[in-house]
């Protein structure tokens, strides 16, 4: 269970890999009876459709099966296949298979997890965001060592600066601190590590979205550049098709900046009034959205892959384009437009 190495050294693990991926579920996190499929994953694909990855080749292959086939590759093993099917089907509706998505799917779904390592990011990934998590907290070496400049290399590394303080006054500010928070000293540990997931998982989700967005535009650019060509452009019917979903996808990753930019003022507000309902309203608000910025994201982000992978130089001729625009593009983009509209109504309406 789990994996070789976590050290955030040389060439990421298969299983970092998918611990830090929106798209990959290893079904050895969860319980399930079938020897088989413990050693498979669940993948969403650019149709945002949910299968089963028995194997994975070098390179982009990989050897992929619709979930109602499942039962006839495991002949020798029905009854095993049979009790974890339900299983697999209700994982197979989840949006997003990001560790933070799958923390509220697996529990809100009685589904228990073998190994919570596999609901972490991998050390790697923690590393790679440390200089994301400065700005969520600053606040906290502002508050527990004033204006020291304190030098850190690692999520873990700032977390330990406050569980184990090296000087009186930064003791003497952590009283304070449990006092605003109304909680005792002892339990600062447990809201420090708290507070470090918590934004942890805003600078994941930013990174995620901070790299996809420039590739949505350059995308965009390059479907229009097709629509110029005669032979498309007076398709009138197929140019307002192309143009209402690029319009889609633009008010998608707007709503989406917004969200995070609500995150950010609410986070401020929470250290303009320190205390503990304060910081319970920003957490509860935050995990609520984790599903559905997953499932935006793991979207978006499967759809630019394919993209990439298809294109990788951002060549290819007028009717190319248009076709996979269509065929790819399209198909699964009112779904994600769904998510993000109800999500944006319902911080709205948490405003």
């Amino acid at each position: 269970m789990g994996e070789a190495r976590d050290d955030g050294q040389g060439k990421p693990s298969a299983s970092e890999l998918a611990r830090d991926a929106l798209h990959i579920l290893p079904l050895e996190t969860v319980p399930l009876a079938t020897p088989g499929l413990r050693r498979a994953h669940l993948i969403k694909n650019s149709r945002l459709r949910t299968v089963v990855e028995i194997f994975r080749a070098d390179g982009p292959g990989s050897g992929q099966v619709e979930i109602d086939r499942v039962p006839g590759l495991f002949p020798a093993d029905t009854k095993q296949v049979e009790s974890d099917m339900p299983t697999i089907r209700q994982l197979a509706t989840i949006n997003s298979f990001d560790v933070y998505s799958l923390r509220i799917e697996l529990r809100a779904r009685g589904i228990a997890v073998e190994d919570h390592a596999m609901l972490t990011l991998s050390k790697r990934k923690r590393i790679e965001l440390t200089e994301a998590m400065r700005a969520f907290t600053r606040p906290l070496i502002l508050q527990v060592y004033g204006g020291e400049d304190r030098q850190v290399s690692d999520v873990d590394d700032i977390l330990r600066l406050f569980a184990q303080p090296d000087r009186e006054e930064a003791l003497r500010n952590l009283r304070r601190l449990s006092d605003r928070l109304q909680i005792a000293l002892t339990d600062i540990p447990r809201f420090l590590e708290d507070y470090g997931d918590l934004f942890l998982s805003l600078a994941y989700f930013r990174q995620c979205l901070d790299q996809v967005v420039p590739e949505i535009h350059l995308f965009q650019a390059w479907v229009r550049e097709a629509l110029k060509v005669q032979q498309i452009a007076s398709d009138k019917a197929l140019v307002r098709q192309i143009d209402e979903a690029n319009r889609d996808i633009g008010d998608i990753t707007g709503s989406l900046t917004g969200r995070f930019e609500s995150f950010d003022r609410r986070s401020r507000d929470f250290w303009a009034d320190i205390n503990a309902e304060t910081f319970r309203r920003l957490r509860e608000l935050i995990q609520a959205h984790h599903t559905t910025i997953g499932g935006v994201l793991c979207g978006l982000v499967l759809k630019m892959d394919l993209w990439k992978a298809r294109f990788p130089e951002r060549k290819g001729g007028p009717l190319k384009r248009v076709e996979f625009f269509r065929s790819e593009i399209l198909p699964g983009l009112s779904h994600i437009k769904d998510i993000e509209r109800e999500a944006a109504r319902n911080l709205s309406k948490a405003a």
